[in-house]
């Protein structure tokens, strides 16, 4: 009795640690998709509001503005087309690792760029616009290099997966179509019965018709002709049509 009570003692606390884990599980998830939803608003509103910057302001909030959001756009879609990518190609993990170390510049450019936003010193800030844009159109083009590289690297394959199913296509169409390419042999006996040729056995039925009534090669030959064909026993195909039956009135 006392192990049975022991043993129902151990399920009740499993069950009830297996619960608890249950739990933290699903609030940690329902936490990680809240921050993430609340990050991805935060991105669009500020995305937003450096676009109507970069159009409704002019002189260095304006230009900075330009830089940030051009920074932030090649760097977002870069990510998403190594993250998208490797799933199906391995060879991208190094060049997403060359990018994560290239995110790197480029958060602590975008956080020195929105800095200088606030900078009351509008003519200091001009006179650092040349570095700045120098070093966001360096980061830029090498996070754009990385993600044509990876579109395209995507397309050659799916380019020569292309082709190869073509061809393989092709082969086996050919091969469904195996009676046109067979043609007659020269040399082999019977080859020339369709073209009337004399010896073929379309013709030894008639040639045996004037020859007498005897029981030579003509009587065969007119018992031949008479006679008609099996019908059971002429080779038929798959693609040809059977016969209609004959009805009489």
């Amino acid at each position: 009795m006392e192990a049975v009570i022991l043993i129902l003692g151990l399920l009740v606390v499993a069950f009830v640690a297996l619960g608890i884990y249950v739990s933290v599980k699903i609030i940690r998830a329902a936490s990680r998709g809240v921050d993430r939803t609340i990050t991805q608003a935060r991105r669009a509103v500020e995305d937003t509001t450096l676009r109507a910057k970069s159009y409704g302001q002019v002189g260095v909030v304006g230009e900075l503005a330009q830089l940030r959001l051009s920074l932030r756009t090649s760097m977002r879609a870069t990510q998403e087309a190594l993250q998208s990518g490797v799933t199906e190609d391995a060879s991208l993990s190094e060049s997403l690792g060359l990018f994560q170390r290239l995110s790197v510049h480029g958060r602590e450019l975008d956080d020195e760029l929105k800095r200088l936003e606030r900078e009351p010193d509008k003519k200091t800030v001009s006179s650092l616009l040349p570095g700045l844009k120098k070093r966001t159109g360096e980061i830029t083009r090498s996070a754009d290099s990385l993600r044509w590289a990876a579109r395209d690297r995507a397309r050659q394959f799916a380019d020569d997966d292309l082709a190869t199913l073509n061809e393989q296509i092709d082969v086996e169409a050919g091969a469904l179509r195996h009676w046109t390419t067979e043609e007659p042999v020269p040399g082999v006996p019977g080859a020339q019965d369709r073209t009337g040729a004399p010896g073929a056995p379309g013709n030894a039925r008639w040639q045996g018709q004037g020859q007498g009534n005897g029981n030579g090669p003509g009587d065969a030959g007119i018992a031949e002709a008479i006679t008609a064909a099996d019908p059971r026993q002429r080779t038929t195909y798959p693609w040809q049509k059977s016969a209609r039956p004959e009805t009489t009135n």
